[in-house]
């Protein structure tokens, strides 16, 4: 998954809990797939960032 896609997961999920018509149950599992979108994403700014900071050497 890219970052720009795990991003748009990100922001489904979070539209999706603060819905009311979202379960308890459907609201937790948008949490747990949120919470590894944003994961991913942080992977993948600091491998950039990693890599930015090599070549700057």
């Amino acid at each position: 998954m890219t970052f720009e896609e795990a991003m748009k997961k990100l922001e489904e999920m979070s539209e999706k809990m603060k819905d009311s018509e979202t379960s308890l149950e459907e609201a937790i599992n948008c949490y747990e797939e949120g919470i590894r979108c944003y994961r991913l994403c942080a992977d993948i700014l600091n491998n950039a960032e990693q890599k930015i900071e090599f070549v700057s050497r």
